[in-house]
């Protein structure tokens, strides 16, 4: 009887503390919703994710953060109400500018970059990609390490134009479409996970303090890579 009273004393115990277990773990992530871009949006921001959710949707494993703008773009950004300057992002986000990765197509502003970049590429009148061709040997193996193929990719930018750019690029490279979300446009961003990389002195008359080293940052030495054959 003693022995009865001790296996079901035990397998009592046993419940109660995977009960609570259970009632203390971590709640499960929501599911992300499929893409699907605004209709309203110019460069295809996507309905669900943006900058108006995105804070709701940082921190998770399933997901990788790209920031695609450059820390200092020569295109006249101002022109249009932007910033040139990469003065904040995003906490968790990595910084891979897109005008590295490949070809722009035309903006609504002067002065754009037009220096080396990983593919040469020719636009559709649609924004799909009609061909990419790889200037270096390394090329490919840079976009596959920095774009995982096994997550989900938030692509952010200033508007939202570099981030469209991108994800054409990665769709006619092969990756998942149901996986890339153009989240847009970080010059709207008003959320609570700013990381500024400018800092403005208290005294009007300091330097302005660029704080690149706080930014995730995928540096790419052109001289450094093979150019393709």
């Amino acid at each position: 009887m003693k022995r009865l009273f001790s296996l079901m004393l035990a397998a009592g115990l046993a419940l109660a503390l995977l009960a609570g277990c259970t009632q203390n773990a971590a709640p499960a992530a929501a599911a992300l919703p499929a893409p699907e871009a605004d209709e309203s949006s110019q460069f295809g921001i996507d309905k669900h994710i943006n900058m108006e959710t995105i804070d709701d949707w940082l921190g998770r494993d399933d997901v990788a953060y790209i920031d695609v703008r450059m820390l200092f773009d020569p295109a006249d950004y101002e022109a249009i109400g932007g910033e040139a300057d990469l003065t904040r992002t995003i906490k968790g986000f990595k910084v891979v500018p897109y005008p590295y990765l490949a070809t722009l197509t035309a903006l609504p502003v002067s002065d754009a970059y037009d220096g080396p970049c990983l593919f040469s590429l020719a636009w559709n009148d649609d924004g799909s990609i009609a061909s990419a061709t790889a200037n270096y040997e390394e090329s490919a193996m840079v976009v596959e390490e920095l774009f995982p193929k096994d997550k989900a990719i938030f692509l952010m930018c200033g508007g939202g134009g570099y981030a469209g750019m991108m994800k054409a690029l990665l769709i006619y490279m092969g990756w998942d479409e149901s996986l890339l979300y153009n989240v847009g446009a970080n010059w709207s961003y008003n959320g609570d996970n700013r990381l500024e990389l400018v800092v403005y002195p208290d005294d009007a008359d300091g330097d302005v303090i660029y704080a690149t080293w706080r930014a995730d940052y995928a540096y790419i030495d052109f001289d450094k890579l093979h150019p393709a054959r």
